[in-house]
């Protein structure tokens, strides 16, 4: 269900416009429908709480969830045609994103031992993070504006209402588009395996569970830091060797901790090479999926801000939920025990193929699919190419 409602309001939004912009009314709208998530009747019996609960998660996560985010990601491909100014707003949601997990990382638990420590003080807290979260709403409701389809508007673009069939068949020829999406299905597959096994691995593997904390908290820091760095690089390198770069940094940080031997001088050294090896994947892999809508029209003719966003939405969430799958079958067939002193050698190997080796093959997969991205350079003449067809 998830999967379909990514695609369907991927064409929703491209089809109504409530006269503020099609994409950026939808955040509006759909992020006041999440408050009924925090709003269990505290009078019910507990069946028909679980049963509320069941609804109102379900909702929120396949369908508001899903309302939000694919008219946020297509707002960068909205607000500009400039390739640079695209990994910039990347970067900052790159960025914020990464900063606003920290935040509710650490705050939650201190704000519900403020607020009581009981059913309540959960309730208070996510109130207090959902007025942060209306802030930031607002923020970007008013703070942006759609110049691409305002332009269309102006008549500096030609552009007619896609059939959705159409628009699916265009995607399939949008052979930048297909790459990126590989790559988001491989990335989310491999960060749902690694970061599930983080636990395993600090507990078995370097003996000691605390240092999930260090080995995460480390690594968030420098990537959000590299992230500051990282414009200067696409924009004297472009995006597609910036993000190559941040593979080879990834492949080399999971080797060195690999062979860290439990040091905590090296754990610390392979935190801060993949930290900024992912600040450079991060920054520039949503900017690069914004590229391939002008890609796609220039091929096809057909311009699919929504639908390009909600189907790359979907190769991940495809990629996530396989990699949940496969995180708990590859431990069961390497013996793994959680309730074991000690595992057998087999287990292991298992937490290390979940932790290490799975990110360096999925890392290897993505520097071979961009071996054939070539976008970066034919990007400047498909986009004059596409302003010369509009003045015909």
């Amino acid at each position: 269900m998830n999967q379909k409602s990514k695609l369907t309001f991927g064409k929703i939004f491209e089809r109504f416009s409530y006269g503020c912009g099609d994409f950026g009314c939808n955040i509006i709208y759909t992020a006041m429908s999440a408050f009924l998530l925090f709003s269990v009747p505290a009078s019910w019996a507990s069946t028909p709480k679980l049963v509320y609960v069941f609804i109102t998660y379900n909702l929120v996560s396949t369908v508001i969830y899903t309302a939000i985010n694919v008219p946020y990601s297509a707002l960068n491909a909205l607000m500009t045609q400039d390739p640079y100014e695209r990994s910039v707003l990347s970067i900052f949601r790159n960025l914020l994103a990464t900063a606003g997990t920290l935040t509710i990382n650490t705050f939650t638990l201190p704000l519900v031992e403020y607020f009581g420590n009981n059913a309540a003080a959960w309730t208070k807290t996510f109130v207090v993070f959902g007025f942060v979260a209306i802030a930031a709403f607002l923020c970007t409701f008013f703070g942006t504006k759609e110049r691409v389809r305002a332009a269309e508007n102006e008549g500096e673009v030609q552009t007619e209402d896609v059939p959705f069939v159409t628009g699916i068949k265009a995607l399939f020829k949008n052979k930048y588009w297909i790459m990126m999406t590989g790559m988001l299905a491989l990335f989310f597959l491999m960060y749902s395996v690694n970061g599930g096994a983080t636990v395993y691995y600090a507990k078995d593997i370097l003996g000691d569970k605390n240092l999930v904390s260090t080995i995460n908290g480390i690594f968030n820091i420098v990537q959000i830091c590299g992230m500051f760095f990282i414009a200067m690089l696409v924009k004297k390198f472009g995006k597609r060797n910036v993000f190559a770069l941040g593979l080879v940094l990834d492949i080399v940080g999971m080797l060195v901790l690999n062979f860290s031997g439990g040091s905590m001088a090296i754990i610390v050294v392979s935190s801060v090479i993949r930290g900024i090896g992912n600040a450079c994947g991060g920054a520039t892999m949503w900017a690069m999926v914004s590229d391939t809508i002008d890609y796609g029209e220039w091929k096809t003719g057909c311009r699919t801000e929504g639908l390009v966003n909600s189907a790359c939405s979907f190769g991940y969430k495809i990629g996530n939920g396989i990699g949940s799958a496969l995180l708990g079958l590859i431990l069961e067939i390497g013996g793994y025990v959680g309730t074991a002193a000690v595992q057998t050698e087999s287990a292991l190997t298992s937490i290390k193929v979940c932790f290490v080796w799975i990110p360096i093959l999925v890392y290897a997969c993505g520097l071979v699919i961009m071996k054939f991205y070539h976008l970066d350079k034919e990007f400047d003449g498909i986009i004059a190419d596409l302003k010369a067809r509009a003045q015909k």
